[in-house]
C-alpha cells in the first residue's frame, strides 16, 4: 500500500480535485466542492513544496487538514450561500406582481368579472365584495386567484 501512496504526484490531486468537482455540479452539496479546492491546494503544495516535504505522508497531512478547515470554513462562514432564495419574489408569478398596482376598467364589469388595463396589458378581472365597476373607473389591484385580478374602486 505505501507504494501507492509513495508514487503520489500533484498530477493526482489535480484530477481528484476534477473528479470531486464534477460531482459537485451534479450534486449541488457544497461540501465536495471545499474538498476540491482542498485537493488543488494539495497539488500546488505536491508541485512548489522542497522534495523533502512532499513525501505522501506530508501531502496526506495537507489534504486532511485543508479539507476539514475549508468544509469547516464552508459550514460557518459561508452558511448564507447554501440558502436558495428568489432574486425577486413575484418573478414569474406575473398575477402577484400586480398586487398594489392602478389601473383602469375596460368596460363595465357584470356580475362582479371584467377587464382592466394595468400598464399596457389587459387583465381579466373580479370585483372584491360586490362593488359596481363601470368602465373607465380607476382601480386597484388587491389580490389574485390563479389568472384573475381581484380589485376594488380606487378612492377618488
Amino acid at each position: 500500500m505505501e507504494q501507492v501512496f509513495s508514487e503520489l504526484t500533484f498530477w493526482h490531486w489535480l484530477a481528484l480535485g476534477l473528479i470531486l468537482f464534477g460531482i459537485e455540479m451534479m450534486s449541488g452539496t457544497f461540501d465536495l466542492l471545499m474538498v476540491a479546492i482542498a485537493a488543488w491546494l494539495t497539488a500546488g503544495f505536491a508541485y512548489f513544496a522542497p522534495d523533502a516535504w512532499t513525501v505522501w505522508q506530508g501531502q496526506m497531512i495537507v489534504f486532511g487538514v485543508a479539507s476539514t478547515a475549508l468544509v469547516v470554513f464552508g459550514r460557518t462562514v459561508l452558511s448564507g450561500v447554501r440558502k436558495s432564495s428568489p432574486e425577486h419574489p413575484t418573478l414569474n408569478r406575473r398575477m402577484q406582481a400586480l398586487v398594489g398596482e392602478r389601473g383602469l376598467a375596460v368596460g363595465d364589469f357584470v356580475s362582479g368579472t371584467g377587464q382592466i388595463s394595468v400598464g399596457d396589458t389587459v387583465w381579466r378581472a373580479e370585483a372584491i365584495e360586490g362593488e359596481t365597476i363601470h368602465g373607465g373607473d380607476t382601480i386597484i389591484v388587491d389580490g389574485a386567484k390563479m389568472t384573475t385580478a381581484m380589485v376594488r374602486k380606487a378612492a377618488p
